[in-house]
């Protein structure tokens, strides 16, 4: 199989319950609920993406004929830092692309491999994390694991729609739009309903990638 990947490159997580680690994000090409072209916007499964995946042009992006050639560059950019290596694979939809071929190759290389998933694909038994936000109920396949990040207020799916899945952790995110600021609306919900735990998207707030 071959691996179209839009980008790959070192930071830290920006959401959720990893939020601060250091780690090597696998972004692939393509997803199965939006083209990506700004006219099919308003038919997608979900909308309000804020995220290139289209091509291969990226950093450190390309095509990799082979699971061990992603899971190498991926080691490459990890380098010889200490403490566990940690990969994030995400898209558009990771899960189009990411196999167990590909998650035994990054474990072969000592990563531990977390997934962002919509939800929509079953996840490989492989997976050492994984993190589901749902954007379509009807579509939502993914039904266990160790991080639920519901993007909110969304239309499609609502906090009480999924509260009760099988999930360790459970994150609220604040939807990125265009002159709203969805952040004290957020707040207030998992206020009222602890189970919930606020994520904020740090990355755009320290201005990291």
């Amino acid at each position: 199989m071959t691996y179209s990947v839009k980008e790959i490159f070192y930071t830290l997580q920006g959401e959720g319950r990893q939020t601060g680690r250091a780690a090597v994000f696998c972004r692939f090409a393509g997803c199965n609920f939006w083209s990506g072209r700004e006219q099919d916007r308003s038919e997608a499964d979900c909308s309000f993406c804020d995220t290139d995946f289209i091509g291969t042009d990226g950093q450190g992006g390309g095509k990799f004929k082979t699971a061990e050639a992603l899971a190498k560059t991926a080691r490459k950019i990890w380098g010889n830092k200490d403490g566990t290596p940690f990969i994030v694979c995400t898209g558009g939809e990771p899960l189009m692309q990411l196999d167990s071929p590909l998650i035994k190759a990054f474990q072969a290389e000592g990563f531990e491999v977390a997934v962002e998933t919509n939800g929509s694909l079953p996840c490989p038994p492989e997976l050492d994390w994984i993190c589901v936000s749902p954007k379509n109920l009807d579509k939502l396949v993914q039904t266990t694991g160790d991080e639920l990040k519901l993007v909110y207020p969304q239309e499609p799916v609502k906090p009480e729609d999924v509260a009760k899945l099988d999930f360790k952790h459970f994150y609220l995110q604040p939807l990125d739009e265009e002159g709203k600021d969805h952040t004290k609306t957020t707040v207030d919900y998992c206020l009222n309903h602890p189970r919930w735990t606020l994520s904020l998207q740090t990355h755009k707030i320290l201005g990291i990638d």
